[in-house]
């Protein structure tokens, strides 16, 4: 169990159960919808405004609704930010690059998402692209040089992470296991 309230016939998108359920007041309607929304996981002031404007919430009593919930602190963007690029760049690997295009798309404002990538620093950055080439490279072993690595250097791309310091990453990972790596820099 998650922890989350369970409404009959509820699912992430149960807008037949909102109506069955909810009052006629469209300021009733929106923090049910807001609050249901919240309790599963964190969300993004834009999400929520979209989930309104989806439900037909009038524009005026969903940023109404949407401004006392970020009153009470029940909406922080920039909380949700900064728990965003701790959590996936911890569990997949992203990079900066990757992480303010996901929060993009999530809505956060640009200097929020400038505020939550500039926790990583390009140590850290660099020593999560040092641990995912590792755990990558033994699945290239076999493989020409090249192809290891182009298939290494764009696992790293894939997440973000920018060009010069993927090669980098990459080349020292293949100078550990002995590769040549003379003539990598002309050829990529």
């Amino acid at each position: 169990m998650t922890g989350r309230t369970e409404w009959p016939g509820d699912s992430p998108d149960s807008s037949r159960a909102e109506k069955e359920l909810s009052p006629q007041d469209p300021a009733e309607r929106a923090r049910a919808i807001c609050l249901r929304l919240l309790t599963g996981t964190p969300r993004t002031r834009k999400q929520l405004a979209d989930a309104l404007r989806k439900r037909e919430i009038p524009d005026e009593v969903a940023e109404e609704v949407l401004s006392r919930f970020e009153d009470v602190g029940l909406i922080d963007d920039a909380a949700f930010a900064g728990a965003w690029v701790e959590s996936r760049h911890h569990g997949r690997g992203l990079a900066r690059r990757a992480l303010a295009r996901e929060l993009r798309t999530k809505g956060v404002e640009p200097t929020l998402i400038q505020e939550a990538v500039d926790q990583l620093d390009s140590e850290r950055e660099e020593a999560t692209a040092r641990e995912l080439v590792d755990r990558k490279l033994r699945a290239t072993r076999g493989l020409d040089r090249d192809r290891r690595l182009r298939r290494l250097a764009g696992m790293l791309a894939r997440k973000g992470y920018p060009e010069g310091m993927a090669l980098r990453v990459v080349r020292q990972a293949l100078e550990a296991e002995g590769e040549d790596t003379d003539g990598l820099d002309e050829s990529f």
